[in-house]
């Protein structure tokens, strides 16, 4: 496998860690490779399913970083299923594996980390829909986001609120003081949650196959041959991760909150209702903040990035240290097939029909 001569349209590759397996998807494309439990591979090819085709304002910047967003959820969530079904020893019976509430939880923040570094999709052909809707897999997809937006919006919120509530009436949401301790205690929620998943067994394989995906990465945009042997020398650590990018979400919201909140009026007299209606601004004020940020992501990983924008990314590439982690050859493998599929979708010549294919061993999926 080799990676193309460069050119102008070489398009941004993002990826996703999955249940013993890499995510990589392009403007167009959209691959998953698995290793499973019998050694097999498993690859599924499709089209990157896009948002709202139909409205090119959604691709403009500030707008796209909440597409994206939004994509990386929906077609995560695909990429994390599939993984489960063949990454996982089958349940008593016989019957597929199912991820838990906690492999979601850690899907939600790796679904993060995928739209950081991948791009709108580029309207094209959809990709097969299946033939029955799995409404429980819907479920607990939409109670997994709703956990995470109140793990990351409301309960900050809350603590600021009790702690602006001891310091006295001057640490109210009309003050800065307000808003950053806010956005402390956002970092505090996000490393301690990090933390605390680096210790299952579970996180561990999905965070090799993080630096995989991260190696391959550096691999292609280095221009050298998709290879294992060219992958291991580089870092785990990549400057357009979504850990980087979620203090960059910090850092906007904490300058959006203050300019823009003070400015409201008392929504209610009870101070606890007034809070909650407070964060439930919030909440649609999250999509123009993840636009700004990622915007400031792109610009990060340039040559000539402004030596703020640096600045800001380096707690995350500091925190890379806890969510990636150096995988092993045949880790690497599978990332760089998943790498290596998606760039032949993406130029034109895929290497299989869209769908699933197994293979008996790496060679045959290489070859």
């Amino acid at each position: 496998m080799s990676a193309e001569s460069p050119t102008p349209s070489r398009p941004y590759i993002g990826g996703q860690a999955v249940i013993e397996g890499v995510m990589m998807r392009g403007p167009k494309s959209f691959v998953v490779a698995v290793r499973r439990p019998d050694g097999q591979i498993a690859i599924r090819e499709q089209a990157w399913n896009v948002l709202l085709p139909s409205l090119k304002f959604l691709r403009w910047p500030l707008f796209r970083g909440a597409v994206v967003l939004a994509e990386s959820l929906h077609n995560g969530y695909s990429a994390l299923k599939f993984s489960s079904e063949h990454g996982l020893p089958p349940e008593e019976g016989g019957a597929p594996a199912k991820p838990g509430p906690a492999a979601l939880l850690t899907f939600l923040w790796q679904a993060l980390v995928a739209a950081a570094e991948g791009e709108p999709g580029t309207p094209g052909p959809l990709a097969p829909k299946p033939e029955k809707k799995d409404r429980g897999a819907d479920a607990m997809l939409a109670i997994a986001t709703v956990v995470m937006l109140a793990f990351f919006i409301a309960l900050p919120h809350a603590l600021t609120w009790l702690v602006g509530k001891a310091l006295g009436p001057g640490y109210d949401s009309t003050s800065v003081a307000f808003h950053v301790i806010d956005g402390a205690f956002r970092v505090a929620i996000l490393v301690g949650y990090l933390a605390v998943i680096s210790r299952t067994k579970d996180a561990k394989r999905l965070f090799e196959y993080h630096g995989a995906e991260h190696k391959a990465i550096w691999a292609y945009e280095s221009q050298q041959a998709l290879t294992v042997g060219n992958a291991r020398p580089f870092t785990t650590r990549h400057p357009r991760c979504g850990t980087s990018f979620l203090f960059i979400v910090v850092g906007v919201a904490v300058l959006l909150h203050v300019a823009l909140l003070p400015l409201l009026p008392r929504l209610h007299e009870n101070d606890a209702v007034n809070q909650l209606l407070m964060v439930l601004i919030k909440v649609p004020m999250a999509f123009p903040i993840a636009g700004i940020a990622f915007e400031l992501q792109r610009l990060s990983a340039r040559d000539h990035c402004p030596a703020v924008i640096t600045w800001l990314t380096k707690p995350g590439i500091w925190l890379q240290g806890i969510t990636t982690q150096p995988p092993d050859d045949a880790q690497q493998e599978i990332a760089l097939l998943s790498l290596d599929r998606a760039l032949a979708r993406e130029q034109g010549h895929a290497r299989a029909a869209e769908g699933v294919t197994i293979y008996a061993d790496f060679g045959r999926a290489a070859a």
